[in-house]
């Protein structure tokens, strides 16, 4: 249960696990975590559970040794041969929240590097969130890959290579 007095971007004391799944057609949908048994059974939907925590709270912990703070996160899993897998992106700004610890501020939007900048510039727009999406300008596209690579070099100390 979340703290009644919870301010926008506060830390809370131990992270959530918010499972979700994927309509054939649409957005993710949140469920709880006990929906999940009826669509993986306890067992494995523990050990989901168990994972991502275990892996957030790893990258949590080392990118706050960085200077930087990984709000939230998503993953995907898998199965293969009974064994439950880590799919898909893993922590990239595209599935991720990223944010610089020295200007972290409660109560306010976060400066981030993540793609939070796309969709505020979305925000400014009259498009009614459908398909065809706009097409973002140059700008746009310059400054969201300028966030990639500042989070990438923060997290690595590494030039990525283009």
């Amino acid at each position: 249960m979340l703290p009644s007095n919870l301010q926008l971007c506060q830390k809370l004391d131990q992270p959530l696990y918010t499972p979700s799944t994927k309509p054939d057609v649409g957005h993710d949908e949140n469920i709880s975590f006990e929906q999940t048994f009826d669509i993986v059974g306890e067992k494995v939907a523990t050990e989901l559970k168990n994972m991502s925590l275990d892996i957030y709270t790893k990258a949590r912990d080392y990118a706050a040794s960085k200077g930087i703070i990984l709000a939230d996160t998503k993953f995907e899993f898998g199965e293969i041969d009974g064994e439950t897998i880590l799919i898909d992106e893993v922590l990239t700004p595209d599935s991720s929240r990223y944010w610089p610890a020295d200007k972290y501020q409660v109560g306010k939007n976060q400066e981030s590097f993540d793609k939070q900048y796309v969709r505020d510039w979305l925000e400014t727009l009259d498009w009614g969130k459908t398909y065809p999406g706009p097409e973002i300008p140059a700008d746009v596209v310059k400054n969201t890959l300028a966030k990639y690579e500042e989070i990438f070099v923060r997290l690595t100390g590494k030039k990525p290579e283009l």
